[in-house]
């Protein structure tokens, strides 16, 4: 009895001196890693009995000022939002059953956000249905109400409470959030899979958008992804605090920008997302960081340099806030040097490097440890700053780009990627030699045989290329049907060819039979009605050594690569051949 009055009193106090803090659990694009927004949480300041969330809501239900308990938080978690100047949405929670509340107040001023310097296309309102609530006119009405001053509706907690498949009929959310019960598991509990895949479904064709609430291992979000979930939130991403600092998740990301799956594009530099950024000198003071993220309120980082304009560090825009925030903090620190809040943790990169480099390395980098700012440097200088969105941005679109334009059976790149990489080679003045894979007598096996195990053959010369071929700047290209491309940087070429061909001389056997084999081939009738004998699949690879000095666009070197591969299927069986270098003259 004494500890229900004492926490009452404490609840009372709550209310009257406003003792809650908001805390923000992040919300990602699983796709990528950024940030998509934040759910506002709040806990109780004083870390008491009612510090949880679930004895203090639970309490104001009892006493009926669940709204007043509401207003107090939303009021807190929109001040706090601002102050800290987060990016995304903003979910807040309201519950359903106040809906139908005379007191219940369904505006919230737009003159209130625009004072707070957050837009309206930001705030989603998140419904929450842990009490039993009546649909009915006012409940409809204040729903418009949010609507048409243009906040999204969510439903929370989808799976659980009273009513989640009908409250999701009326109230035709613009989000549902899955409960974390139908998540927990999911990449083992079948049934749980089959709730979600409907879930999905029938968002899908309501326009809705799902994000998937309490992801707390690798394998419930790997699972999730795979299902097509593209929103989520859990422990597993990011807990819930007063001071999110990353805004971009570096589990996530990591996975975004793994090298492997760039496609074979390797010409784009780091200096196409290079911007200039202001930054400060070794010798400045605190103060000056200061007002010039004060000044620059996009910045979240300011590039530091030495007396020979070389970068050797950062400040971070929430290191500097945490410390000037503090009591009597800006008197004690500001006219500290910048050198003292340093962070010498930051990835620094020469402008020429491939955005396949740098991808690399931020994925090298420590698990928990993620670089949102890339400092991109020419000769070791300074040149500007490139951010971890653009990089994840541009990596999509090429990814796109490269799905455009790869052949379908082996999702190699096609023709027009194989172009321009020999294009960008010439005109950096590289050497390299082209190496052109075709297969010798492949129309009459496909004609006899069936295009599926031809389909197989031409699978398996480009699965072999990709074994064997070093990644290290070479590129492989799919031209069509059973012509290959490999453009090679690798002085060792030969070796790497021989391989290919060693490998394929031992695997084509397994499509043939024994008798076949043993025959060296198989008789097959023409077109004019004769039987011609055909020797098993061979490989033939014909090579040219080029460069800028021999050719001066992508067409000469089509056309040398092409008499190279017809001087290689001159010989039998499988063959690697050398086109002279004296071919053009002799050509002439």
């Amino acid at each position: 009895m004494m500890n229900q009055i004492n926490d009452n009193a404490l609840f009372d106090r709550i209310l009257k001196d406003e003792l809650i803090t908001p805390y923000f659990q992040p919300i990602y694009d699983l796709t990528n890693g950024t940030v998509h927004g934040y759910e506002a949480l709040s806990r109780e300041s004083k870390n008491s009995a009612l510090f949880s969330p679930l004895p203090l809501f639970d309490l104001a239900q009892q006493e009926g000022k669940l709204h007043q308990l509401e207003l107090l938080c939303r009021k807190k978690a929109l001040s706090r939002f601002s102050k800290l100047a987060l990016e995304g949405k903003l979910f807040l929670n309201i519950s359903a059953s106040l809906f139908s509340s005379p007191e219940h107040q369904s505006e919230m001023s737009l003159s209130e956000l625009d004072q707070l310097g957050i837009d309206k296309n930001q705030i989603v309102i998140e419904l929450s249905e842990q009490h039993p609530y009546e649909y009915t006119d006012l409940t409809h009405s204040r729903i418009k109400g949010y609507r048409d001053i243009g906040f999204q509706i969510a439903i929370d907690d989808l799976g659980v409470g009273y009513s989640g498949l009908q409250l999701w009929s009326e109230l035709q959310p613009n989000i549902v959030k899955i409960d974390r019960h139908f998540v927990q598991n999911i990449d083992t509990d079948k049934i749980k899979q089959e709730f979600i895949r409907a879930m999905i479904g029938i968002a899908e064709r309501t326009n809705c958008t799902v994000i998937a609430e309490g992801i707390e291992t690798k394998q419930e979000l790997a699972f999730l992804i795979k299902m097509g979930i593209t929103l989520g939130q859990g422990y597993f991403l990011g807990h819930p605090t007063d001071s999110p600092k990353f805004a971009t998740n570096p589990y996530l990301a990591k996975q975004a920008i793994k090298p492997s799956e760039l496609g074979e594009d390797h010409s784009e530099s780091v200096q196409s997302l290079c911007r200039p950024t202001p930054y400060l000198h070794e010798n400045s003071a605190l103060d000056d960081a200061s007002k010039h993220f004060k000044k620059h309120k996009e910045l979240t980082v300011i590039p530091i340099l030495d007396h020979q304009h070389c970068p050797i560090g950062v400040i971070r825009r929430h290191q500097l806030h945490e410390i000037f925030s503090t009591p009597y903090g800006r008197a004690l620190y500001e006219q500290k040097p910048v050198t003292q809040l340093l962070t010498s943790n930051v990835l620094v990169v020469e402008s020429s490097v491939s955005l396949a480099t740098v991808s690399t390395l931020i994925t090298d980098q420590e698990a928990d440890v993620l670089n949102n700012e890339i400092i991109i440097v020419r000769n070791g200088k300074y040149s500007g700053t490139g951010h971890l969105k653009d990089l994840l941005k541009r990596i999509t679109e090429l990814k796109i780009q490269t799905a455009t334009y790869s052949n379908p059976l082996t999702l190699l790149p096609g023709n027009v990627p194989i172009h321009k990489e020999v294009s960008r080679r010439l005109l950096a003045g590289e050497d390299f030699h082209v190496a052109y894979f075709d297969l010798n007598d492949f129309k009459p096996f496909n004609d006899f045989f069936g295009y599926s195990k031809g389909d197989a053959v031409i699978q398996l010369v480009g699965s072999l290329i990709k074994d064997f071929v070093s990644p290290e700047n070479n590129f492989i290209g799919h031209i069509g049907g059973d012509d290959f491309v490999v453009i090679f940087g690798d002085k060792n070429w030969k070796p790497q060819c021989e391989a290919i061909l060693s490998a394929f001389a031992q695997e084509i056997s397994d499509f043939y039979s024994t008798e076949t084999l043993q025959e060296g081939g198989v008789w097959i009738k023409n077109r004019e009605g004769e039987m011609r004998f055909h020797a098993i699949l061979s490989l033939a690879i014909g090579v040219i050594k080029t460069s800028a000095r021999q050719c001066s666009n992508h067409h000469q070197v089509a056309e040398m690569a092409a008499h190279a591969k017809k001087s290689a299927k001159e010989y039998e069986g499988n063959y690697v051949h050398l086109l002279p270098s004296n071919f053009l003259e002799t050509a002439e």
